[in-house]
């Protein structure tokens, strides 16, 4: 099923975001140093999650560490869910690329959708994954190894979704949760479909702005394909009894809404899958500032 949304008044952005990109652009404009550095946009995000009480840990999996953003001490979860309901924000590609052909070297995002959008979920537990090798690239010589190719050909490989897996059961033990929602963001939502379809503790999926069909992608957009990833349309008739709610915008031109079309035909007529259009919306606006509203507006699991 599909449907168009009417239009809504869009909520301004976060103040202190709004001033951290008008800083970016007027040094980019001027010629200056090109980017944030890692350390900056680890700030950024710590800023972000702490008025809300949230602090950074790393989940160490067998193949990477990978970093969650929560409550510093998980409240106890039947006071926010009685089904024992743990919603989990898994992040987008992160700055994967400096262009269309550059790779970057450090994929933590300058702008971390997923991260505002678990912040802004009006009511449950929430908590935040980023992905294999974001925010945890340094030079130390302990550093775990995270080569390049994780965010860029192998970015949706088995290893990272055995990792993200891995990292989702240690956030079902800190909370005490016994079932999952899933939210993934671009990319984020890809790799949130592929641990849906392989975990049976997964009650809802939703994915903003998703890749659900990276082949697809690559051929619309003419570039290289992740032929080191999985591809979750691949695992589409695994999702045919699970509830899913796959959110896109009328004016996405990265991931169109054609991608999640295509993702829930797939699953033939007994889908039980929603495509949201949100009028207006681009790939990053207006998801985490409107997200009080959209996350009020699925009738998720509880």
């Amino acid at each position: 099923m599909s449907r168009v949304r009417g239009p809504s008044p869009v909520w301004p952005a976060r103040a202190m975001l709004r001033a951290w990109w008008a800083m970016a652009t007027l040094i980019l404009m001027a010629g200056c140093s090109a980017l944030p550095s890692r350390q900056d946009r680890q700030k950024l995000a710590d800023e972000l999650a702490a008025p809300k009480g949230w602090h950074a840990s790393v989940i160490a999996t067998d193949s990477f560490d990978i970093l969650s953003y929560g409550p510093k001490v998980a409240p106890r979860l039947e006071q926010l869910d009685p089904q024992g309901t743990l919603t989990v924000y898994i992040e987008g590609d992160g700055f994967a690329w400096v262009t269309a052909s550059t790779p970057s070297d450090d994929p933590t995002p300058r702008d971390p959708v997923a991260l505002q959008m678990a912040l802004a979920q009006p009511h449950g537990a929430a908590a935040y994954l980023a992905r294999p090798c974001q925010y945890t690239l340094t030079g130390s010589a302990t550093a775990r190894p995270c080569p390049q190719r994780t965010w860029t050909s192998a970015r949706f490989a088995e290893p990272v979704v055995q990792a993200e897996s891995q990292a989702l059961d240690e956030l079902k033990r800190r909370h005490g949760a016994s079932r999952l929602v899933l939210v993934g963001y671009s990319g984020g939502g890809a790799v949130a479909a592929l641990l849906a379809a392989r975990r049976a503790d997964v009650v809802g999926l939703v994915t903003v702005a998703g890749n659900l069909d990276h082949q697809a992608w690559t051929s619309l957009h003419g570039i290289r394909p992740l032929d080191s990833s999985l591809n979750p349309i691949d695992q589409a008739g695994h999702l045919v009894r699970l509830r899913q709610w796959h959110l896109v915008g009328e004016q996405d031109r990265v991931v169109p809404a054609d991608l999640a079309r295509a993702f829930v035909a797939r699953q033939g007529s007994g889908a039980q899958a929603t495509v949201i259009v949100e009028p207006g919306f681009g790939h990053a606006c207006c998801w985490a500032q409107q997200w009080p509203r959209l996350w009020t507006s699925l009738a998720l699991p509880h």
